[in-house]
């Protein structure tokens, strides 16, 4: 049980670098854009990759209708977020450490996990729905109006991974080093469950 400790609370201590990188990237490239124009998403608020690309894609939504770029203070994802990451990192260090000392069964190791990728679903869930009012909620009284050949407005909704056409730009979205950093985390609290339940199987015998 003292490696599978150790591994669950490397694992979850891996989330904290949510905290220093960022969990997603948003890219908009076209030809008017030699140097794509990207924000990074982090748990708690966006940044441009480079100084003005915020205010870039701002100029470039206004235009379309598209709502500005949300600060935190105007999203509650930016102020949970870092309080639910922060709880489980906490609580994975606390169970590897009880189970470091042979406290509790490794299939605590388990429900950890569990209750992670719930959240995890959860929160890509939130951000996806993020996405579609960001590129549907259109105002009204914008410059430009496009609409399909149907006459319904444009989505100008980017992809929640891989890449997508919006108008002349190509949008790319795909995870950063947070999210890795989140990935290997979980996987490391799986092998720590698993590590354990052979352990107890043995000394079980």
């Amino acid at each position: 049980m003292k490696k599978s400790g150790i591994l669950m609370i490397i694992g979850s201590a891996l989330l904290l670098g949510l905290f220093v990188f960022p969990l997603w990237n948003i890219q908009l490239e076209a030809p008017q854009y030699p140097d794509p124009l990207g924000m990074n998403i982090y748990i708690s608020g966006i940044e441009g990759e480079e100084e003005f690309d915020i205010q870039n894609i701002d100029g470039i939504n206004h235009y379309i209708g598209m709502k500005k770029i949300p600060t935190p203070a105007e999203m509650w994802e930016f102020n949970t977020f870092p309080l639910v990451i922060g709880g489980m990192a906490a609580l994975g260090a606390l169970l590897g450490i009880l189970g470091f000392f042979k406290v509790i069964h490794p299939n605590w190791f388990l429900g950890w996990l569990i209750l992670m990728t719930v959240l995890g679903i959860l929160g890509m869930m939130d951000f996806n729905n993020w996405l579609t009012d960001y590129g549907t909620d259109l105002d009204p009284k914008a410059i430009m109006k496009l609409t399909d050949s149907e006459g319904n407005p444009l989505s100008y909704k980017p992809p929640l991974l891989g890449s997508d056409k919006i108008l002349n730009f190509t949008a790319h979205s795909y995870p950063k080093a947070g999210a890795y950093l989140m990935f290997v985390g979980m996987l490391l609290t799986l092998v720590a469950w698993w590590i354990g339940k052979k352990a107890k199987g043995n000394e079980a015998r």
